[in-house]
């Protein structure tokens, strides 16, 4: 396994999992979705997915990150399923969405095995929380 790290308030901490790369087959993986039912990639099979990778809801740059994507969402309709995922309770997910207008992506939580975290290499190991970043799968799930 790559030893990779990630800055996190300047410190840099290790990553769990191993990197994807471009061209890798997208893994499968499951995380919860604001009414606690499970949700898999394959459910969102033969479209293009855009996975917004993020630490806390409760943040203003994370915020930020949800409003652009979430107004660059409404311009795709359903040609590209908008993803967001953190380890925040599906709860917290759900507040933060009915109060800031956020209707046009799915905010996913990956707290209950960081099962996406750990399988996309974006599991920051000693805070238990995902790091930035976005992916895009495409219809073929590559």
């Amino acid at each position: 396994m790559e030893n990779r790290t990630v800055l996190f308030g300047g410190n840099p901490l290790a990553l769990a999992g191993n990197s994807i790369k471009v061209g890798d087959k997208a893994p499968e993986f499951t995380v919860i979705d604001n009414g606690l039912k499970p949700v898999k990639l394959s459910d969102l099979k033969g479209k293009v997915k855009l996975i917004s990778i993020f630490p806390s809801i409760d943040t203003s740059v994370c915020s930020m990150q949800n409003h652009k994507f979430n107004n660059e969402a409404a311009s795709y309709g359903d040609k590209v399923a908008f993803l967001a995922i953190s380890i925040d309770l599906p709860f917290a997910l759900k507040r933060f969405c009915g109060a800031e207008g956020i209707n046009n992506l799915q905010t996913l939580s990956d707290h209950r095995d960081a099962d996406f975290g750990n399988k996309y290499g974006f599991l920051i190991k000693d805070l238990r929380l995902l790091a930035r970043g976005v992916v895009i799968i495409d219809k073929d799930d590559v």
